[in-house]
C-alpha cells in the first residue's frame, strides 16, 4: 500500500510520535523512510541575522536527527534524513511530491481552537495542499 513515506519532524513530542508511527508503517509495509526537517528562516532581519539563523536552525537539527539516525541503524532499518530550509508546510508538500511520496506523517501541536482559526497549522496547510494521503499523529 505504501512504498515511500515522509516524515515531518521538529523535534517535538508530536513529532516523536509521528516519527514513530512513521517507523511502524514503513516496517510493517516494507516502505522507504524519509525524515525530514525544516529550518524556517526568520520573517525580518538583514541578510547576516537570517544566514546566522538559519545555521543554527540546521545545526539544532542536525542534532536531533543524529539521536533518530543512532534508533534506526540498531534496528537494521535505512531510512534517509534531511534537512532543508524554507516554510515548513511548503516544504513538506514539496519534498513529498518531488520524492514520490504515498504517505506524509506529521505531528500535531495541539494549539487551542482560537490558535488554529488565527494561525492555522503546519498538519493543516499540509493535508489540503498534499497529493498523496496525509496521517496526523496527536
Amino acid at each position: 500500500m505504501f512504498q515511500k513515506i515522509l516524515v515531518a519532524y521538529d523535534g517535538s513530542d508530536p513529532a516523536e510520535q509521528a516519527f514513530n508511527l512513521a517507523l511502524d508503517l514503513a516496517g510493517k509495509y516494507g516502505a522507504a523512510l524519509r525524515v525530514l526537517a525544516v529550518a524556517r528562516p526568520p520573517e525580518f532581519g538583514d541578510e547576516v541575522e537570517t544566514e546566522v539563523v538559519l545555521e543554527n536552525s540546521r545545526h539544532h537539527y542536525q542534532v536531533q536527527l543524529k539521536h533518530l539516525k543512532e534508533r534506526t541503524t540498531k534496528l537494521g532499518l535505512a531510512v534517509e534524513y534531511e534537512v532543508v530550509v524554507g516554510h515548513p508546510a511548503e516544504r513538506i508538500v514539496l519534498e513529498a511530491e518531488q520524492w514520490g511520496a504515498n504517505l506524509i506523517v506529521i505531528g500535531h501541536r495541539g494549539h487551542g481552537l482560537m490558535g488554529r482559526w488565527l494561525l492555522g497549522s503546519i498538519a493543516k496547510q499540509v493535508m489540503h495542499h498534499a497529493t498523496c494521503a496525509v496521517l496526523v499523529a496527536r
